[in-house]
């Protein structure tokens, strides 16, 4: 797979065309957004499993999720029986399921990676007695966060092209990984613009709503207007993954 390398700005025009995709069929992609939502609400509901889980299945939900982009760019109208069709090859489950078993290990990985040199002030904060020092945890976990950052940076970009490559292209697990982080690699400027202007597109939102609690509206009213603001941005967000894609490997034949 040879990746395209694009222009700084494309990482702002894959939010333009992100945003078209999802002015196409609002509705549906509103529905996805509200479902998909749903799915990481429930998972947190069972603490460690539940989130062990919808990592295992993200790669599934992210190729669901650009099989529908294809399919509203291509002119066509996503019907509610759709949505799951990606899926209904038993070949392409398995795939997607191995990769989603590799993001878990990754991920497992990179949180050992990231607490084991905090390990002494974690402990520390903790107390032998088993007393917790909230002040001093706060100020230990900073630490890990940040590491695991940095090294979850690297494993976006193993993963980011993955399900497409996995699931279209039907390329092997090590292949897949190793040609999304060259994508990434080949194309890290975009992908720097495209990650600070979805960060400052969030940033606007919280403030958003923090205008909207200082202005005297009541806290359910708020709710009330933000929910929805919050559910068509994350639409945005999923509607732009395709166009990352596209415009990396669109030169060559996508297979179903």
């Amino acid at each position: 797979m040879q990746a395209a390398i694009l222009p700084f700005a494309s990482g702002w025009r894959w939010i333009q065309e992100g945003a078209r995709l999802f002015r196409r069929q609002p509705l549906a992609m509103f529905f996805w957004s509200l479902a998909t939502g749903l799915i990481i609400t429930l998972t947190y509901l069972v603490p460690l499993l539940g989130q062990m889980v919808l990592i295992v299945a993200m790669p599934s939900l992210t190729f669901i999720t650009l099989n529908a982009c294809r399919h509203i760019s291509q002119g066509g109208q996503m019907m509610p029986g759709m949505w799951l069709q990606p899926l209904r090859e038993g070949d392409a489950r398995r795939r997607l399921f191995r990769l989603g078993l590799a993001y878990l290990g990754c991920c497992l990985l990179g949180g050992f990676a990231a607490t084991l040199p905090f390990m002494g002030q974690l402990m520390a904060a903790v107390g032998d007695a088993g007393a917790l020092d909230e002040a001093a945890l706060l100020q230990a976990i900073r630490g890990p966060f940040i590491v695991f950052g940095l090294l979850y940076v690297l494993i976006s970009a193993l993963f980011w092209h993955a399900p497409a490559l996995v699931g279209w292209h039907k390329i092997k697990l090590a292949q897949a990984l190793f040609f999304s982080m060259v994508a990434c690699w080949r194309n890290k400027w975009p992908f720097l613009l495209y990650g600070a202007s979805w960060a400052g597109i969030f940033v606007a939102v919280q403030f958003l709503g923090d205008l909207l609690a200082g202005s005297g509206l009541g806290p359910g009213v708020a709710q009330a207007i933000l929910t929805p603001v919050n559910i068509a941005v994350a639409a945005v967000l999923y509607c732009s993954f395709y166009p990352t894609y596209l415009s990396v490997f669109g030169g060559q034949a996508e297979v179903s």
